[in-house]
Parts: structure tokens; C-alpha cells; sequence
């Protein structure tokens, strides 16, 4: 019996291989997606700056021109060719105090500099001259040659009634980044600084304003762009901004200033006694605090008080004498205390200092002589 099977088999897989082929071989046929071409967006209309905004740039504006980037350099000398250049030292901040070209910086800015370059807001670079300066606030005076326009001086606030909260403004030259604005509040007053070698800077402004290497010696305004304090260092484990910066304040740059211009140097009101931070060691380690009085002025209201100085024998062995443990009543913890606490008097006041010498204490009331 004839199988009919077989060739129905053969031509549906003969159609199912033609089917595969025309599938393979048939064309593509893509379909276009169509993209509008590429446009700007529309812009939106800004409006009027925020108040606060506008109060902000005018107040940089203003004081811009004030503000100085400050570059230090020391003289090197190659041994190999002896030929001598300037290597940089380090960079600062500033900012002019008068119309006479004097610069105000802090004194760790230009400390162990053999030349001092002051840096304009119109891009000059000017070769600056050391006035003065005074450790003990670290603040410095330099001056350059005002040729042409007289330069823009800060105008001057006063730190006496500062608020914490106020706003606050810091404008310096932050790893020299030049004319930087950085915006804060007062975070604290009377704030203390130890920068080393026995010296402790007081009553400084902390402001959680931007503060960093390179904005030291710059100004701190307040919203009415008055100078209210000079940016002297930041509390920092990074040495970077942590939000805690300090600033000398402007009552004290107003003080000590004026005298550095006139004299070259700072020298603090005088009772006749001399303290020095190096001898509170002393003390402490015979488990005391206060002040040690190393010196007494001959012919002073001091010496005629009986006021006596420690003695050094020549076994080395010191001899405590007269120890200041109040002025005026409040307590003195260490010389830095008598220091501060003078440095606003006046000639012709008079303060009472309460001594103690072995184991009995006495009241001298001595007159505020001049500088």
C-alpha cells in the first residue's frame, strides 16, 4: 500500500524552510522617531534682589576697595651661586586705615618677613614698609606709597556693644582666593586665644563666619560695613573653616593702632610693677595662681609702695616676692590678667591691687602712668 504520508511531510518542510529563508533575508524596515531641534530654555524673570541680597552686595561693593592681599617674602641666598632671591614666606590679609596708605594686618602675617607686598583691589602690587607691630594683639602696621587716588579707609565701629547673633561679615584673601566674602553671625565675645610662647590674646570675637589661611589680617564688618574686628585665627584640627574663627576687636585695633603709626610700637599703660607670662610657671608649680612681679620701676608710686620683686640667687633658686592676686577686685589668675586688664586704662586712673606675700595679703592703690 502506497505510503502518502512521506510527501506531505516533504513539502511542509520544504514551505517551512522557505518561510525561514524569506525571514532571513527580508529587509529591515526602521521606524524614524523624530526629536524637535535643540533649543536654549526660556529664560524667567528674576525680579528685585531679595532686600537682604542688596544690602549685601552694596556693603561688598563699598568695602572692596578697602581690602588688601598681603605677600610676604624672605631672602635666600643660593650657597652654590650666591645669588640672592625672594622666596615666598606666606600670604595675608588687610585692609587700609587711613588715606595715608597705612595698612592694617595682624602681626603673624608679616613676622620673619624680609619684604612685604601689598596687592590692590585695582591689581597693583605695591612694595610695602613695616611701621610697627605689637605681639601681644597681634596687629601690624604697614605703608605704601599712595601715588594717585587716596586709598578707601574701612570705616571704623565699635566692638563695646556687640550682640551674639549679630550678622557679620569677613572679606580677605582665603588660600589666596582674593576679595572672598564670607557671611556669619557673632557667636561669642571675650573669648581667649592661646597662640604660644606664654602669650594669650583675650577678649576676642568668635564669629562662626569663614575663616581660613589666607584671611588672616582682614577685616570683620558689621551690616553697616564698619570694622568691628580684625580675623586673627581659627580653632581648627583640620586647619581649615570649623565655624569657629576670632577676631581682634575693633576697640583694642583703635587703641593700639594709632600708637604703632605715631611710634612704631605698642607700649602698654604703666603702674610701675612688671609681669611676665614666663614666670607664671613659677607659680603654679608651688600650686598658686596670680601674677609674680618680676620688676619694680625706680622712683615709681610702686617702689614707694613697698612693693617688692621676686629675686633670682645665685644658686637659681627664686625668691618670691609681692604676688598680684586681684585689680580692682577681680581675681588675677596669671600675668596675662594684669596685662589686659590695664591695657584700656588711662594716665591719671588709679587701680588697687590686692598682693600677697608669705601667707598675708594687702591693698596698694597706684596711679595709671602714661605710655
Amino acid at each position: 500500500m502506497e505510503n502518502r504520508f512521506l510527501p506531505r511531510l516533504g513539502l511542509v518542510t520544504l514551505a517551512a524552510v522557505l518561510v525561514v529563508l524569506v525571514w532571513r533575508t527580508a529587509p529591515i524596515v526602521a521606524t524614524a522617531v523624530l526629536t524637535p531641534p535643540a533649543a536654549p530654555r526660556p529664560v524667567e524673570a528674576r525680579g528685585d534682589l531679595a532686600a537682604v541680597e542688596a544690602a549685601t552686595i552694596a556693603l561688598f561693593e563699598v568695602s572692596r576697595d578697602g581690602v588688601v592681599s598681603i605677600t610676604t617674602e624672605n631672602h635666600h641666598v643660593d650657597p652654590w651661586s650666591w645669588n640672592a632671591r625672594g622666596v615666598e614666606h606666606g600670604t595675608g590679609s588687610g585692609f587700609f586705615w587711613d588715606a595715608a596708605g597705612h595698612v592694617v594686618t595682624n602681626h603673624h602675617v608679616i613676622a620673619g618677613a624680609d619684604r612685604a607686598t601689598v596687592r590692590l583691589a585695582d591689581g597693583r602690587a605695591v612694595s610695602a614698609r613695616l611701621v610697627g607691630a605689637d605681639p601681644t594683639h597681634d596687629l601690624a602696621v604697614l605703608a605704601i606709597d599712595v601715588a594717585g587716588d587716596p586709598p578707601t579707609a574701612l570705616p571704623i565701629g565699635s566692638s563695646e556693644d556687640l550682640k551674639v547673633g549679630q550678622s557679620v561679615f569677613a572679606i580677605g584673601n582665603p588660600f589666596g582666593l582674593d576679595w572672598t566674602l564670607t557671611q556669619g553671625i557673632v557667636s561669642a565675645l571675650d573669648r581667649e586665644l592661646d597662640v604660644g610662647e606664654g602669650r594669650v590674646i583675650r577678649s576676642l570675637i568668635q564669629t562662626d563666619a569663614a575663616i581660613n589661611p589666607g584671611n588672616s589680617g582682614g577685616p570683620l564688618v558689621d551690616s553697616a560695613g564698619r570694622l568691628i574686628g580684625v580675623a586673627t585665627a581659627i580653632y581648627s584640627p583640620s586647619g581649615s573653616n570649623a565655624g569657629i574663627g576670632f577676631a581682634v576687636p575693633v576697640d583694642v585695633v583703635n587703641r593700639v593702632v594709632p600708637q604703632i603709626i605715631a611710634e612704631g610700637t605698642y607700649v602698654p599703660p604703666s603702674i610701675g610693677v612688671r609681669v611676665d607670662p614666663r614666670a607664671d610657671a613659677i607659680l603654679r608649680r608651688a600650686g598658686r595662681e596670680g601674677a609674680m612681679v618680676v620688676d619694680v620701676e625706680p622712683g615709681s608710686a610702686a617702689e614707694h609702695a613697698g612693693i617688692r620683686p621676686a629675686q633670682a640667687l645665685a644658686n637659681g633658686r627664686i625668691v618670691l616676692g609681692d604676688v598680684i592676686v586681684a585689680l580692682d577686685g577681680d581675681p588675677v589668675r596669671d600675668a596675662g590678667d594684669v596685662t589686659w586688664r590695664l591695657d584700656g586704662r588711662r594716665p591719671g586712673e588709679t587701680v588697687t591691687l590686692t598682693l600677697a606675700t608669705d601667707g598675708t595679703t594687702r591693698k596698694v592703690a597706684l596711679p595709671v602712668t602714661g605710655r
